[in-house]
């Protein structure tokens, strides 16, 4: 069976990986980046962790995998009539079983300024131009900056508000910091309160441990604008040239593109039947179906199984499941949440390790689990051109 893969994440790789057990099967993984990139480490990376957490090579992963053949490309149109997708390369991949998990998009809600002004930490390039940022705002060894600005409390911007506070500390004592830290951190949320998905005594629990590492909390604020010096925020300027969006996602844009070959929701997530099929032959799984739990890594390798189970000939319904939540807000702490189960402290911070450990080796080869997941433990500043490592402890 001919069967094309769109997609180079979570779901993606485990499809792929899963339906490549059966050898009579041809698998070509269509993905846009050479790497796989580890989402739930993405904040650590950008506060000086190795990259080894955040990226593997496609080509690693499938190395002893010959079925699997990669493509480097982006899917940009459906064919149905010839059972094709089409590529920016112009290239057509036809199919006999087609599965797409594009992951989703940035988007700035049409905020002014956040496309050109604010920095990301969704991506290697975001990443590295973040981090040149802070270098150089201590490289001189004054830190003229002392606004540093979070938007999005959500699970990334908790996580990331958690863990930039030690960074620049390690950056300050790096460049022999002499001027006073007069910097403050503050994440901004425009719901009612940070973690606005997870329960109220999560969020609340959250918060207070926020503020004990020196955060400064700020909900129920509309970020309206942002310029080169400056976030205005409910209709006050914030003085500050360093703004960190961690807000907004929305779904790959193919789906909008194609929009007259799929049903959208609201969110312009296909719309799958109980057997996770978009079209005849086409499975949507992951951040692009409109199912319970979307938007996680975890429910996307739930898909993956299901769906290379359904090609494989089983005929069960799709049911989703709802994954468990750990959200690390600081060194060896997290909050942990599923269903009424709720707790936080340093045994979250012991399941968030864990938890990675899994999450590495449900999609690399056990030496490339291993060695992303031991990467953790370690701190490598990031400096342009040089890596010098740092005891996190201090």
């Amino acid at each position: 069976m001919n069967i094309v893969i769109v997609g180079g994440g979570f779901g993606g790789i485990k499809t792929a990986l899963e339906l490549a057990k059966k050898k009579t099967h041809s698998i070509t993984l269509i993905s846009n980046s050479s790497n796989f990139q580890y989402y739930p480490a993405l904040f650590s990376t950008a506060t000086g962790h190795s990259h080894k957490e955040s990226w593997v090579p496609l080509k690693e992963i499938f190395k002893k995998v010959p079925n699997v053949r990669i493509v480097n490309d982006t899917i940009t149109t459906y064919d149905p009539e010839n059972k094709q997708v089409v590529g920016t390369s112009n290239r057509r991949y036809k199919f006999d079983k087609l599965v797409l998990s594009l992951g989703s998009v940035t988007t700035y809600f049409g905020i002014d300024g956040l496309d050109t002004y604010s920095f990301g930490i969704k991506s290697e390039s975001e990443i590295r131009t973040l981090q040149k940022h802070l270098v150089e705002e201590l490289s001189d060894g004054s830190d003229d900056e002392h606004n540093y600005v979070i938007i999005g409390g959500g699970p990334t911007g908790v996580e990331l508000a958690g863990a930039l506070g030690e960074y620049l500390r390690v950056l300050r004592k790096h460049f022999k910091a002499t001027e006073p830290n007069h910097a403050k951190i503050s994440l901004i949320e425009a719901a009612p309160r940070v973690l606005p998905r997870m329960s109220e005594k999560t969020s609340a629990v959250t918060h207070k441990r926020l503020e004990k590492l020196g955060v400064n909390v700020e909900v129920n604020k509309k970020v309206e604008r942002l310029t080169a010096d400056s976030l205005i925020v409910n209709g006050e300027p914030l003085k500050t040239q360093t703004v960190i969006w961690t807000s907004g996602v929305a779904n790959a844009p193919f789906f909008q593109n194609n929009e007259a070959l799929f049903t959208l929701d609201k969110r312009h997530n296909a719309i799958v039947n109980e057997y996770m099929l978009a079209a005849p032959d086409v499975y949507v799984i992951g951040d692009n179906a409109a199912t319970p739990f979307a938007g996680l890594a975890q429910t996307a390798l739930h898909d993956a199984i299901y769906v290379a189970k359904h090609i494989n000939g089983s005929k069960k319904p799709y049911k989703a499941v709802q994954p468990p939540s750990v959200v690390p807000v600081g060194h060896r702490w997290a909050v942990f949440e599923w269903k009424k189960l709720r707790f936080a402290g340093f045994p979250g911070g012991v399941l968030r390790r864990m938890a990675d450990l899994i999450g590495y080796h449900d999609v690399l080869p056990i030496g490339w689990a291993l060695t992303a997941w031991k990467a953790g433990t370690k701190r490598e500043l990031f400096i342009p051109d040089v890596q010098v490592k740092s005891d996190p402890a201090k």
